[in-house]
């Protein structure tokens, strides 16, 4: 691969990755109600996830989510109801470890399933697969360098949100400050789960 395609790559990676979208916003507010470890159940989920996903859009199935709409449509009202009903959970949670068992509890294997409903995950599977992998003569050296890199976007820009989270709080602790910070994280998900909707 060309270096100018591989910078190309690594800057959509990075506008991508780095913007939030579910992920980031999970990670955020699970490190902030639970503290960075238990958050890195999910934020190590992430890259598994995305990884099985842009496999299976490199190895052709992505190109039958474009074209027959139902399966399309299924993965979107899937994402979409998820998505809301963990801002309901998390939109009531006012205290530490509130957001624990009964509220927000994403499990390893649900943060690997999620990636497979979040359209912002398809979306960028399928830009990477057409744009640097889809009829190149050098297929498997390109899947070979642009799945690493993309796991590694994927785990450094969650754990980066994970880190801001668990900075967040000690003063989050206290007043109702977390009770804000984690309806402020339920509109993100529920405007989210609108653009997913409208995408």
């Amino acid at each position: 691969m060309p270096l100018s395609e591989y910078l190309a790559l690594l800057t959509l990676a990075t506008a991508i990755s780095f913007t939030p979208g579910p992920n980031t916003t999970l990670a955020t507010a699970l490190a902030a109600n639970r503290g960075l470890k238990p958050a890195l159940r999910f934020v190590m989920s992430v890259p598994l996830g995305w990884g099985a996903l842009f496999l299976v859009c490199a190895l052709g199935v992505g190109g039958l989510v474009v074209a027959w709409p139902p399966l399309a449509l299924a993965i979107k009202l899937v994402g979409v109801g998820y998505l809301l009903w963990l801002a309901a959970k998390l939109s009531g949670s006012g205290k530490m470890g509130e957001a624990d068992q009964a509220r927000l509890n994403v499990s390893f294997w649900q943060g690997v399933a999620m990636q497979f409903v979040n359209i912002k995950a398809w979306a960028l599977a399928l830009s990477v697969t057409a744009g640097w992998l889809a009829g190149k003569p050098d297929f498997p050296l390109r899947l070979a360098l642009t799945l690493p890199t993309m796991l590694a976007f994927a785990f450094f820009s969650n754990f980066t949100y994970a880190l801001v989270g668990a900075a967040l709080r000690g003063w989050l602790a206290q007043g109702a400050r977390l009770l804000w910070f984690n309806r402020v994280m339920a509109l993100v998900l529920v405007w989210t789960a609108y653009w997913m909707w409208r995408a």
